[in-house]
């Protein structure tokens, strides 16, 4: 087809079956995976890392580079390592001994596909394991499915995506922990010998702790532009399990679905399909990950992936439960005078029998509260017409308050267990819906077919999940297959987003969950963006989307500007600080504009200006994070440039003040030293006072090589730049 796999002249003869080539390549632009699949014998996992042509592949045997590990260890036949799969089988065996039936490879509209069947030697279980090479990227994902083809049932106790052989050396681990307010928190350790485990078992909120997404690097210490790094992303939106073991000889990584309380009961005839495991490997340090993640995500796996997304003011921290008419009205107004292009009314607008006012009722009632809407829906789309100005809402349909209409109509869609007191999350009533429950299905999905049907110049919708899952037990299920909660609960939310996006392609929905609980790829292909967190604190928010950065691109990543005196830390920052901070991803606001000054919402104005100016470049750029927060240098910066480097952002804030402090010149990495760049200074607090910085032109090379210096120009505590670079003639 196109020269990236091997032996695909024998097609033919591989789809019959028959091997006729033992080594397979599966490559992207700048990567190559080699897998040994012999018939009859274990398929073996050879190499991962820079590409290499069909001749080459002798040559990662002559130079014992070859991993020789399985691709899908499995239980009960070899005593060694950590194990991908384990069944019980209707006989009570417990042992696996799969190996090589056949291999096919071929392509589609997205990608490059292998495909490996492997089958038990004595029992009907087969397992097909994927490849996918995507097509314009580095990524490279892997996945399998389990097919049961006895006439009883069997029980799947260890169901992995991916087995993955790293070669042990000077190996560090990159990975992102957190907690509310204060997610994807990046953390860099040496890897030893042992086992590191990152995970989550919260069933709904799985990256609000860990995120499921890692990095190793091969030659020592992470760096940004430098060394060898693998990287790798789990697309699950619940529980997982990425076990990373490590001793004297090799490194194996194990990612899947958390089995913890989660085995499967598979029936005669039935397939588990595992969630795909991303990958790919840079030799430009943990920067060459991410980019290849973000172009991945923009093109694949993000929900209008190639539109600019808009300037929005959400009302939460503006008003909270307090929405009303004319309050949204003024929201509105002041808005889209400072050139904001979306208002969003969050929580508190629903509710008849049980107004919402607070957090401990009315979830599960949407329908308009008349006591603070009188004109309704209808009203407030009016008002945005009058203003110019796209109409977004809030809702949180999985959940459902005790003190309800919904839960005293239907107490039995929501998960609880007989015989147990019904715990309940936020507010002391919240409770999770059924997801399991066809029903229930239904149910969700009409909250958003509702909205829509009845008011379609909605444009976007913030969907919020503030509750873990809290009760196992399902009404639907049968006893027998409560352990199928976690997993059927994700099936379920899932056959409802790919029916809201059947009928509503268009619609641009955010995904929250207490925050930042749901920055996966699992989510992403539904939505367009998440919430990166409910701390809107811009210090704090420099670490985290940090973090987030490392495989989220900055079109997906929610950042809003919000009060003087920050409602989570109670800290007070500049407002240009706080808008050079939100303006480096989405940019928003989350504030109550009747509260601003006049100069303030003028600057305001010039920055929302500014942003949709290099909007293109932030949002579909190539990101060169520079100087980290987590180097406790003093600053920290981040840039944006064009594919063709014509065009750059550079964002640089100061974390720390001191006298006499000292500062690094920031290297722009991502530049071209054979182009001349004039700069521009995005968000002067004085518009007729620019940085001295404003109009320079300097050579790329300088820029790239020797760097540039702001130390003159962040004397200040709280001090930031935003900079246009762009080439001269």
């Amino acid at each position: 087809m196109n020269g990236k796999f091997l032996g695909l002249l024998l097609l033919g003869a591989l789809s019959a079956g028959t091997l006729a080539a033992k080594d397979y390549l599966v490559s992207t632009r700048h990567t190559s995976l080699l897998i040994k699949a012999d018939e009859g014998k274990q398929a073996r996992f050879q190499y991962y890392g820079t590409k290499i042509a069909e001749n080459e592949i002798d040559g990662i045997y002559n130079a014992d580079l070859a991993y020789w590990a399985e691709t899908y260890p499995c239980f009960g036949i070899s005593s060694y390592g950590e194990k991908a799969f384990a069944v019980a089988h209707s006989d009570g065996n417990m042992s696996v001994d799969l190996v090589v039936e056949g291999v096919r490879q071929y392509s589609d509209e997205e990608a490059d596909i292998t495909e490996i069947t492997l089958k038990d030697k004595v029992y009907p279980l087969v397992v097909k394991q994927y490849y996918k090479a995507y097509k314009g990227t580095d990524v490279i994902s892997t996945w399998v499915e389990i097919t049961n083809n006895a006439k009883k049932a069997l029980t799947l106790y260890k169901f992995a995506s991916a087995s993955l052989p790293v070669k042990r050396a000077d190996n560090w681990l990159t990975h992102f922990h957190g907690t509310w307010g204060a997610e994807n928190m990046m953390e860099e350790e040496k890897l030893t010998n042992g086992q590191k485990v990152i995970a989550n078992k919260e069933g709904i909120r799985n990256t609000q702790t860990d995120n499921p997404s890692f990095m190793l690097t091969l030659d020592g210490c992470p760096q940004e532009e430098n060394g060898r790094v693998i990287g790798a992303s789990l697309a699950w939106s619940g529980n997982y399990l990425m076990k990373i073991i490590a001793d004297n000889s090799r490194i194996n990584v194990i990612a899947g679905i958390n089995e913890e309380v989660s085995h499967y009961i598979l029936e005669p005839k039935e397939t588990f399909v595992t969630p795909e495991l991303a990958m790919t490997y840079s030799s430009e340090g943990k920067g060459g990950v991410s980019r290849a993640f973000h172009r991945w995500a923009r093109a694949y796996k993000l929900n209008q992936g190639n539109k600019e997304r808009d300037i929005l003011l959400n009302s939460w921290e503006g008003v909270y439960f307090n929405v009303n008419q004319e309050g949204m009205d003024q929201m509105m107004k002041d808005m889209s005078a400072m050139g904001g292009e979306l208002f969003v009314m969050d929580d508190g607008w629903f509710g008849d029998k049980y107004p919402r006012n607070d957090d401990k009722t009315s979830l599960g009632d949407w329908t308009v509260c008349k006591e603070k809407l009188p004109e309704g829906i209808g009203g407030l789309l009016a008002s945005a017409k009058k203003h110019n100005i796209k109409f977004g809402i809030w809702i949180e349909p999985e959940m459902v308050n005790t003190k309800s209409e919904l839960f005293e109509k239907h107490p039995d869609w929501v998960l609880s267990q007989d015989n147990r007191p019904l715990t309940t999350g936020r507010g002391g009533s919240q409770v999770v819906l059924d997801l399991t429950n066809p029903e229930v299905q239904d149910f969700v999905f009409g909250v958003v077919d509702k909205l829509m049907t009845e008011y379609p110049e909605i444009a976007y919708i913030k969907w919020d999940a503030n509750a873990a899952l809290m009760n196992y037990g399902s009404h639907y299920l049968p006893s027998q297959k409560q352990s199928h909660i976690y997993i059927e609960y994700h099936r379920g939310m899932n056959k409802v987003l790919e029916r809201i996006r059947a009928k509503y392609p268009n619609l641009v929905i955010q995904a929250c969950a207490s925050g930042g609980g749901r920055v996966n790829y699992g989510f992403l292909p539904y939505f367009n963006e998440f919430w990166t967190s409910d701390d809107t604190d811009a210090l704090q928010r420099i670490y985290m989307q940090w973090g987030v950065s490392n495989f989220y691109p900055s079109i997906a990543m929610a950042s809003h500007v919000s009060a003087n005196r920050n409602h989570q830390t109670g800290r007070v920052l500049p407002l240009k600080y706080r808008f050079d901070v939100a303006m480096s991803a989405r940019l928003g606001m989350e504030i109550q504009p009747k509260d601003m000054t006049d100069a303030d919402k003028a600057f305001a104005g010039r920055a929302i200006a500014a942003y949709k100016k290099i909007r293109p470049v932030v949002q579909f750029g190539d990101l060169y994070r520079l100087v980290s927060p987590y180097d406790k240098k003093g600053i920290a910066s981040l840039m944006y440039a064009t594919p063709e480097k014509d065009k750059a952002v550079l964002f640089v804030y100061k974390t720390e003040h001191f006298l006499n402090q000292l500062m690094p010149d920031v290297v722009l990495s991502g530049l071209d030293e054979n182009k001349t760049y004039r700069i521009t200074d995005l968000t002067p607090e004085n518009e007729q006072k620019p940085s001295a910085l404003n109009g320079k032109v300097i050579s790329g090379k300088i820029l790239k090589e020797a760097g540039l210096s702001v130390a003159s120009a962040l004397r200040a505590e709280y001090s930031s730049l935003a900079l246009l670079f762009e080439v001269v003639d």
